[in-house]
Parts: C-alpha cells; structure tokens; sequence
C-alpha cells in the first residue's frame, strides 16, 4: 500500500547512496534547518541553498531541500533576517522546509557525484583518483543445522556479505555437532525442553562490510530455523573498498586537447572553459574531480593523467601543473549541477520501489554566480 513517507526515510535512502562516513573530516552535512520527522510530499534537490532557491521551493510547495553545498557551512555569530543569507534561513523556518546537505559524501560515494562527471564525460575504466576513506570488513560466523545451511548461505550472499574482488557469495563452511539444552518456556525448532540435543551442524564463515552488517544479519535471521541463532561477529584488520575524490579514466581515443576542451563545454553545459596546455596536444587518460581541485593537481599527473577537469584552478596552481606536463580543463565549479539529475533519478527510483508517494523535482535556479561577457 503506498504512503507518504517521512522526512528521515527519505534520508536513510539518500544514505544509502552517500552514507555519512565518507565524508571529508569536518564537513558540515545533515539536516541544517527544520525537522525531518514529518510526512513529506515534495522534495527539491539543488545544488546551493540560496535565497531565489527558497522561493521557488516556497512556489512548490516543497518540504524538503537536499542540497550538495551546506547553506551552514561556518558557525553563525547571527542570524540578522534584514540580509540575504538570513532571509533565505528565515523563510526555511516559516514554510517549514527543512534542508539537508549531502557534500563530500556525496562526491566520495560510489555511484556519486564524480561518477556522473565521468560518466558525463564519457570515461571508461574509472577508478578513485585520491583515496580517502577504506571501508571496515567484519566476519560473520554463523552455526546451523545442515539441512538448511543452502538456505543461510544464499541469502548472506544476496544481502551482500561473501563479496571477494569480483567474486560474490564466498563462504567457508566446516561440520561439527552443536549441543543446547532447551530450557522451560523454549520453543526449540530440534529437540525437546529438558532434553540435551546434539545436532549436525554447519558453521559458515564469511565476510561482510561495515555498511552492510545489519541487512546480512537481518538477512540471516530470517532463514535460519532456530528460535535463538548462534554467530558472532569479528572485526577484520584487512579493508574493503576503497573510496575517494574524484576519478580517473580513458577516453575511448586519444583527441587534442583543444577537442576535448569543446567536448567538456557540450557535456557540462558551460559556456567557455579555462585551458592549461598546448590545444594540439593530444590527451587519452582523463583525471576529473569536481568542484575545488586544487589541492590534488600532484595527485592526478602522478596517477597518470593526461589532462585535468576540475574546477576554481589558482594561477600558482596552473603553474604547477604545467612544470608537472598536465594538461588542465577548468569548466568552473557549478558544472556539479549534475547533481541535481543525479540525486532525483535515484530517490525517484528508490521512491516508486516501496512504493512511497513523495514528488521530487530539480530546482531549476541557475545559481553560478559566474557570467561570461
């Protein structure tokens, strides 16, 4: 039966897709202003929180904003509602729109925002250009009779848990005989109250995420025959996946960098874009990184990279880059509107799979604060 859901099942499904975890030490991400435990009807995602995005979710009739760019991002000292910012967090409050930021996590996330850069791009063979975060692995051992072992096994590998590399259902299974005592008030599925039983039994092992631990055991309890399962969890010093900024990928053919440079325009939707580099060069691995990327200019010619997307580049920083032989392309920081697309085609996806009623839409604000003349 369809419903309206809540403001936070909303966010669970978005965490999914970002969980909290992966975002950069001392980002400012969550819910900012409002409340999520109330029914929501509409959300809009947008890429900054600015007092024309306000309105127009005030127009809509919005509830809830998620947003890429935290609108609170340094403490507030005051909260003045005669000035822009203090406007927009005003009327957030009257209308009863609650906001909440998905920021680094969002760019981090498999699947995330840099993802759809490189897929917007059209790069293959992607992988994570600065790894920041390595995914804890824990391994779960669990007893059950032999009859249905089968059962237990398949089921921890749907939920995820047994993920090797490319290999997906792993598991070690070893037979002992398991003992137990039902006690008075027991309803054992073997054996009787009173009665020590001895049973065959199949303990299997195996791995599973941080993330995913609580699906893979609710997975398993819900196979498993026995009124009180057995298993245990252990923390694991080896890591799993890797996540991080930004990607790195091929282009299908090498083209000049002149080429490519117009190929970036025409998929970001920009009207001029900054070069490093001579444009006859020709350019095949392709580092992208959205928003900042300052910082990770080393990081992308030792990976490798022919030429460099990403955005707000210093003139030292250019500098660099030449004396290092990368190429740059700096598109500017708002080409991570891509966003916006990205984040409503999945909830809408994970919205009608539960089949929860709640519109989402982009805001259609257009809020560079660039323009070329």
């Amino acid at each position: 039966m369809s419903r309206v859901p809540y403001g936070y099942e909303i966010i669970q499904l978005l965490e999914q897709l970002a969980p909290k975890q992966l975002a950069m030490e001392g980002d400012r991400i969550g819910l900012q202003i409002g409340t999520l435990n109330k029914p929501v009807k509409k959300v809009m995602i947008a890429l900054d929180v600015l007092e024309d995005v306000v309105v127009e979710a005030i127009d809509q009739q919005v509830d809830l904003i998620i947003a890429h760019h935290p609108p609170l991002y340094r403490p507030l000292k005051q909260l003045l509602t005669d000035d822009g910012h203090g406007r927009m967090i005003a009327a957030c409050i009257k209308h009863d729109i609650a906001v909440y930021a998905a920021h680094t996590n969002l760019d981090v996330a498999d699947g995330g925002l840099n993802d759809w850069l490189a897929e917007a791009l059209g790069l293959h063979d992607t992988a994570v250009l600065v790894p920041t975060y390595t995914e804890p692995l824990k391994k779960l051992v669990v007893y059950v009779p032999a009859s249905h072992a089968e059962a237990v096994r398949t089921a921890l590998g749907d939920a995820g848990a047994g993920h090797i590399g490319r290999y997906s259902h792993c598991t070690f299974n070893s037979r002992g005989v398991g003992t137990f005592l039902p006690q008075e008030g027991a309803r054992p599925f073997i054996g009787e109250q009173g009665k020590l039983e001895e049973v065959e039994e199949v303990r299997i092992e195996t791995i599973v995420s941080a993330s995913l631990e609580r699906e893979a055991i609710q997975a398993m309890l819900g196979v498993h025959p026995y009124e009180e399962v057995a298993y245990d969890i252990y923390p694991l010093d080896n890591g799993g996946r890797r996540f991080g900024l930004g990607r790195i990928g091929r282009l299908p053919q090498p083209v000049t960098l002149g080429a490519f440079a117009e190929q970036v325009k025409t998929a970001f939707s920009v009207p001029a874009v900054r070069v490093v580099g001579r444009l006859d060069d020709l350019v095949q691995t392709v580092a992208v990184l959205g928003g900042d990327g300052n910082k990770f200019v080393a990081a992308a010619a030792s990976a490798g990279a022919d030429v460099y997307v990403t955005g707000d580049v210093y003139y030292h920083t250019a500098h660099d880059a030449q004396a290092l032989g990368l190429h740059i392309i700096d598109p500017g920081h708002h080409v991570e509107k891509i966003m916006k697309e990205g984040v409503a085609r999945y909830l809408i996806t994970e919205l009608a799979k539960r089949q929860w009623e709640a519109e989402v839409v982009a805001s259609s604000v257009h809020t560079d604060p660039f323009q070329f003349v």
